[in-house]
């Protein structure tokens, strides 16, 4: 892992970018310039991140993000990037609840100017755990903190969470209802189905995915609650902390209608991910760092709800992270960056965890409560 490429992350030439974008952001601005414009390293697989400043004698803001769709001929990771959706849904989070989210200034849905739509917001300044290396690595700032710093930051986004989904009314995000028919959980859950069918569409399937899948219907919970407004990538990889306080909630992409427990399965999951991953390297990681079993009494303390079935939610996000890891694997073989191995499962890296869910004996092992 120390050592592997790391997979192309845009197609794009950032001196073109910039130019088109202060073409653009004239109009917008007159007489305003786009300067430092930069690509940050860190920059995803899915929607693309610039950073740049505002040269203009009364600004509205000096430091900015821009988020852009990702270029539809480079093997997207996503077949669909909504970002009128995206920004609908920031504005929303925002007014509602007072939670720390960018602010956003335009949005541009004609993809002329910079070859897809997109959105600006204001910069926020601050550090962000990091995903390469992992936390969990030794080396990195959240790793160095002590057990009080990590649980003042622990219960700070916890808190954050339980205010998106007990501030917004799920009538004021009805634009965030998927499409089909059932309650909201069988929606979301036939929109991961459509998903990993065209991620496989004429390549390898995975079994292990399908058994996945298969395994989430005999765990189907018998009451799946109200939905509300789900954050969709709820992790603390997508926040900016001013010391170990959220200062901004970002990546609001995967956005959604479901039950609560859909983020909470996630936040649980994707540490689990990490921490997995950093044991398996011989590191000890953070395993005192949101533990399941203190994620759901915390949340049922702010909350007044209780967490149910998570043996299903937390399984359903380690089956959703399946299928996004493996289109990034097949968007690898595309680039020539990776083979398709004999077993096609071995392109999850986290492989060995979803058996383990699916068998059921995942957090048996880790002794549960995990």
């Amino acid at each position: 892992m120390a050592t592997a490429p790391r997979p192309r992350t845009s197609t794009r030439e950032p001196e073109e970018i910039a130019r088109r974008l202060t073409a653009w952001l004239g109009r917008r601005l007159p007489g305003a310039k786009a300067v430092n414009v930069t690509v940050p390293a860190s920059n995803g697989m899915s929607s693309e991140t610039l950073l740049f400043d505002i040269e203009h004698p009364q600004p509205p803001v000096r430091s900015c993000a821009l988020r852009l769709a990702a270029d539809p001929s480079a093997y997207t990771i996503f077949p669909v990037y909504d970002m009128p959706r995206q920004y609908r849904t920031m504005r929303l989070a925002a007014e509602r609840t007072g939670l720390p989210v960018p602010r956003v200034l335009w949005l541009e849905e004609d993809a002329g100017p910079l070859g897809a739509p997109f959105f600006v917001m204001e910069r926020v300044a601050g550090r962000v755990p990091p995903d390469v290396m992992p936390y969990t690595y030794e080396g990195n700032w959240l790793h160095a903190a002590t057990d009080e710093e990590r649980a003042r930051l622990e219960d700070a986004s916890l808190r954050l969470l339980a205010r998106l989904h007990d501030g917004v009314p799920a009538a004021a995000a009805d634009f965030l209802a998927l499409p089909g028919e059932g309650s909201p959980l069988r929606r979301h859950v036939e929109a991961q189905h459509a998903y990993y069918a065209w991620v496989v569409d004429g390549l390898p399937r995975s079994p292990l995915i399908e058994s996945a899948f298969d395994r989430l219907a005999s765990l189907w919970p018998g009451d799946e609650g109200d939905p509300v407004l789900n954050w969709g990538d709820a992790r603390i990889g997508n926040i900016i902390y001013d010391g170990f306080a959220p200062a901004a909630v970002l990546d609001w992409e995967m956005a959604a209608l479901a039950p609560r427990e859909v983020d909470l399965g996630w936040t649980v999951y994707l540490h689990r991910f990490f921490q997995d991953l950093t044991e398996s390297f011989g590191q000890h990681g953070l395993p005192g760092f949101l533990r399941r079993d203190r994620v759901e009494a915390r949340y049922a303390e702010l909350t007044g709800h209780t967490p149910r079935d998570m043996d299903f939610y937390t399984l359903y996000a380690a089956l959703r992270h399946a299928v996004v890891m493996l289109r990034v694997a097949y968007r690898q073989v595309h680039f020539g960056e990776a083979a398709v191995p004999a077993d096609p499962d071995m392109l999850i890296l986290h492989h060995d965890s979803l058996r383990a869910m699916v068998q059921g004996s995942y957090w048996d092992r880790l002794g549960y409560p995990g």
